[in-house]
């Protein structure tokens, strides 16, 4: 009993810890333009020192989400505390939260005008009151950490893409806010270089223990730069976990979609799909749900039946090869079906056209509508 109690006295110092550690806080926070709610009822908490990737499809709310954090938007319900300051109407409340946020934009938003350290130097100038000397240091210090210290006397229109985006993240790291806001900050990169760029922003943020909440419509970049991932959908937060959590086990059909987790079938629709799997079925679900079938656990095989089932394409894909399926979900109509993916390390002897059986090798995920 003493155990118990000291594990309990120790779970609320936990508990107790961890809430002091909020640093931004969303409680039934929704936002309109005119008649169309673009966010509806969003409870968030962020951690100081963490990475949340808020994604979902175009006009979802991300953006609309973390221009609110920061009072570029106006939420007319709900409350938002950032650094334990309650935004509202108060404009110094506004002022407070806003010296400890750095935001970078997609269009990147640098001053055409002024160098690429002026830029920089503005904010420490602005909002740290610092003189331009001491200013101009701390924006050099952050151009080297980006790695384009020697850009420093350029103009942007002078710079690449990439380039102008590690200015846009230096001139916003500069004045050492506590929270770091990016709306789709890679978009416009190729990949090599927004994988080294995110690469060094991790680090970035890590070393000088700096909040982030970072905006984009590709998953990819959630698993490459997240602790957490958000998926919003028509302006509500549908999953919140950890990217692995969120892609292998999605709550709801929207989710999975957006994510691409794997191959769908509705139980309702594609009873015939399931029949044609090896596999044993519970009974007792819902059937307006839908099964998810992750691609690397499907296997496929030549059948010299009809099966319904016939290989579409086959790609090689750099891990290893995608094959794309059909499968005939309607026996009195041949030309009603749905395609899925397996995925294989090696090729396998087979030619399009080929009717095929399958086989599922795990337990396949159950989410709903």
């Amino acid at each position: 009993m003493e155990n118990q109690t000291a594990v309990s006295e120790q779970e609320g110092h936990v508990a107790s810890a961890r809430s002091s550690e909020v640093i931004i806080s969303l409680k039934k926070v929704s936002k309109y333009f005119g008649d169309f709610q673009a966010l509806n009822g969003i409870d968030l908490d962020v951690h100081t020192g963490e990475r949340i990737v808020i994604c979902g499809p175009s006009g979802s709310g991300k953006s609309t989400l973390i221009r609110c954090i920061n009072r570029l938007e106006e939420h007319q319900q709900g409350d938002i505390e950032v650094t334990g300051v309650k935004l509202d109407e108060n404009l110094k409340n506004v002022d407070q939260v806003r010296s400890e946020v750095g935001m970078v934009f997609q269009s990147f938003n640098l001053f055409p005008h002024l160098t690429v350290l002026q830029n920089c130097a503005l904010s420490p100038i602005w909002v740290r009151k610092l003189g331009r000397s001491e200013a101009e240091e701390l924006a050099m210090e952050y151009l080297n950490r980006v790695h384009i210290p020697e850009q420093a006397d350029k103009f942007p229109g002078q710079l690449s893409g990439g380039q102008q985006q590690r200015v846009a993240v230096a001139r916003a790291l500069a004045p050492k806010p506590q929270i770091l806001l990016m709306d789709e900050p890679f978009s416009n990169i190729d990949g090599q270089v927004k994988r080294r760029m995110m690469a060094d922003l991790r680090s970035l943020l890590k070393s000088h223990n700096i909040t982030c909440i970072f905006v984009t419509h590709a998953k990819e970049e959630a698993f490459a730069f997240a602790d957490k991932t958000a998926v919003m959908v028509d302006g509500r937060i549908a999953q919140l976990g950890t990217p692995a959590m969120v892609f292998n086990q999605p709550k709801t059909l929207a989710v999975a979609e957006f994510m691409e987790s794997g191959n769908l079938a509705s139980l309702r629709h594609c009873q015939q799909v399931l029949d044609k799997i090896n596999h044993q079925w519970p009974k007792d679900l819902d059937n307006s749900g839908y099964w998810l079938f992750k691609p690397q656990h499907i296997s496929i095989k030549r059948s010299q039946q009809n099966t319904g089932i016939q290989l579409l394409t086959s790609t090689y894909i750099g891990r290893g090869y995608q094959y794309d399926i059909s499968i005939q979900v309607d026996a009195h109509n041949p030309d009603k079906t749905i395609q899925w993916k397996a995925e294989y390390e090696d090729a396998l002897e087979l030619s399009v056209g080929d009717n095929l059986s399958i086989e599922y090798s795990a337990f396949p995920h159950w989410l709903l509508n």
